[in-house]
């Protein structure tokens, strides 16, 4: 039998199916034990770090991008030299602008195209990041895991004058002025460079 269209190669399965004696909710159940077994790899999502030839014009690619918990994010160098740094005041006294109780990341150089750092994100919230070498020049990105929350989803200057914060390093002009808005990536799920930066 020649199958024509998707349809009917889904039609086809559903007979198949019914033929073998199985329900759709045990097909539909049998799918999610698939889906949810401890050892299946987690989600991956791919950042490319770009740049011109020049080196005039960074950027992570998307810029933004929504992810459900427990996502694996994988950073890959196609152009320049760059790293993924989580704005954290563990991180050179960066403003805090990931989710508390979020594990705060750096990646350290990375030099050559291919070379790649990951994280999985387990925490609801927002999760800032800047290029070390390109953050001035509003190389940064942002994720929204599941529920957008936390200081990510705050004005950037929400932690001047409270205790403790004496130290921590405002987000430069053109890095605020790069990053889309939350609900956009909400909206959207990826949001590109090209379609936020000039």
């Amino acid at each position: 039998m020649i199958i024509a269209s998707r349809r009917e190669f889904l039609r086809a399965g559903g007979f198949a199916l019914a033929g073998l004696g199985l329900a759709p909710d045990r097909v539909r159940a049998a799918a999610a034990r698939f889906r949810a077994r401890p050892d299946s790899p987690a989600p991956l999502e791919v950042i490319a770090m770009r740049s011109d030839v020049a080196g005039s014009r960074v950027w992570f690619d998307p810029l933004g991008l929504y992810v459900e918990p427990g996502t694996t994010v994988r950073w890959i160098v196609r152009d320049n030299v760059h790293t993924t740094t989580a704005y954290h005041p563990g991180n050179d006294q960066h403003s805090l602008r990931i989710p508390e109780g979020a594990t705060p990341w750096d990646s350290g150089y990375l030099v050559n195209p291919g070379d790649h750092f990951e994280v999985t994100l387990t925490v609801p919230g927002v999760y800032d990041y800047y290029c070390l070498p390109h953050e001035a020049a509003g190389m940064v990105g942002r994720i929204v895991v599941g529920e957008a929350g936390g200081p990510g989803n705050q004005d950037f200057d929400y932690w001047v004058g409270r205790p403790g914060t004496e130290a921590w390093r405002p987000v430069p002009d053109a890095a605020r002025r790069a990053f889309p808005g939350v609900e956009r990536i909400q909206n959207e799920r990826r949001v590109h460079a090209q379609e936020v930066v000039p």
